[in-house]
């Protein structure tokens, strides 16, 4: 069974890969080894060593307290899905919010700012 510690840094994992775009094979690449590694890692199947996490976070751009990030070491569980109900949830965990970032950050800064003024208004009219 695997540790939520190492399923939690697997999603971390999983999350940033999706935002910045990179298949399994592009990261697994990148570092050195089998994307089939990079699927049991972001799973928590297999546990990340020190130095294969530096090279993840140094290849995502990321600092490795990224992947801890949000972790509630008290319960040892992430935050719950989000419902229907409105609950908060983790957005990082939902492919298609990570989709909508990506495309986001894809946008002409001067573009995206008014992209984002739009949704808050929009966002506030709700």
């Amino acid at each position: 069974m695997a540790h939520p510690v190492d399923e939690y840094v697997g999603k971390r994992v999983r999350q940033r890969r999706w935002m910045v775009g990179f298949s399994q094979q592009q990261l697994g690449e990148a570092v050195g080894i089998k994307f089939q590694q990079i699927q049991k890692y972001e799973t928590g199947m297999n546990r990340i060593s020190a130095s294969r996490l530096w090279d993840i976070a140094e290849t995502l751009s990321v600092p490795i307290t990224f992947f801890f990030e949000g972790y509630d070491d008290k319960t040892l569980k992430m935050d719950a899905p989000s419902d229907k109900s409105g609950g908060k949830g983790d957005l990082l965990a939902d492919k298609e919010a990570l989709d909508l970032v990506r495309s986001y950050y894809a946008i002409p800064e001067a573009q995206r700012r008014k992209l984002f003024d739009l949704a808050r208004v929009l966002s506030e009219a709700a």
